[in-house]
């Protein structure tokens, strides 16, 4: 074989080998941990974002195992669980699931409102038990540990329930009624606002909506592309540090009904554990 084939081959097979890693969907864990005087031993949180009905497995198996396996003391459903395009099934067997197993949160995203089928979502998560936050707060006790669990609307309710407090009404009732006892999380969807969020007391911020910038430059660029952040977002997915208060983007789970391919941008399950 001449070397110039040779070459060939090797480059061929070389370029190969990185489109299959920069195309790889398969489910990565991200663990985050956090030490804290606020809490008497340890709590752990599972943060599910951006699912828009993806399928991880029959029966959504590969996502529950993963749940089960980290047997956490909360589920949070950072937005998006839903999609506006497709057929919500294997959202409905997530939820179905956990929601029996595990105390569960849900603050709602911009392509749920564009379903203009939220307030089906609201009925139907209300009814498997899932605690729907819309400028609400609540009290998740872990032993003699007391984390308060705060949740928003996304921005879009404005826009389609000129009933309901708006977004940044919202954001201030659960702001503005903290209790700096007891460790602060609030769940909102939107990463792009986080200015907002720190002027009041939480400790943890937690969103999606980024889709991890759609695709990253390993070791160069966290993110190519977000909606609402454009080009080269600030916060596309990953641990960001306010001042010694704690920001989580997490990349989300939207694989095959993306309009672009993750590059680079494996989906993501979020392990939170909090500990003194």
């Amino acid at each position: 074989m001449k070397k110039k084939t040779k070459i060939i081959i090797i480059t061929l097979l070389a370029a190969i080998v990185i489109l299959l890693i920069a195309c790889d969907n398969r489910l990565k864990i991200v663990n985050y941990e956090f030490q804290t005087d606020k809490v008497c031993g340890e709590v752990k949180i599972a943060l599910v974002t951006d699912l828009h009905c993806c399928l991880y497995g029959e029966n959504q198996s590969q996502l529950i195992d993963a749940i089960d396996g980290y047997a956490p003391d909360a589920v949070l459903l950072c937005g998006d669980i839903f999609d506006d395009v497709y057929v919500n099934e294997n959202s409905h067997i997530l939820i179905n699931d956990i929601s029996k197993k595990y105390k569960t949160y849900y603050v709602s995203g911009n392509h749920e409102w564009w379903s203009h089928k939220m307030y089906e979502y609201f009925e139907y998560l209300e009814l498997a038990g899932v605690n729907v936050l819309r400028g609400g707060s609540d009290l998740l006790t872990v032993g003699d540990s007391t984390v308060v669990i705060s949740g928003i609307d996304d921005p879009e309710v404005d826009e389609y329930d000129n009933l309901a407090l708006t977004y940044e009404e919202q954001l201030d009732a659960v702001g503005s009624s903290l209790n700096s006892d007891y460790y602060n999380v609030l769940l909102t969807h939107r990463p792009e606002n986080v200015s907002m969020y720190f002027e009041y007391g939480f400790d943890l911020v937690l969103s999606g909506h980024a889709h991890g910038g759609q695709g990253s430059i390993p070791f160069i660029l966290n993110g190519l592309y977000a909606p609402h952040q454009g080009f080269f977002p600030k916060y596309a997915g990953g641990l960001y540090d306010f001042d010694g208060r704690s920001f989580i983007v997490s990349r989300g789970l939207s694989k095959e009904n993306t309009i672009l391919p993750r590059i680079f941008n494996r989906p993501e399950l979020v392990y939170i554990t909090l500990d003194n």
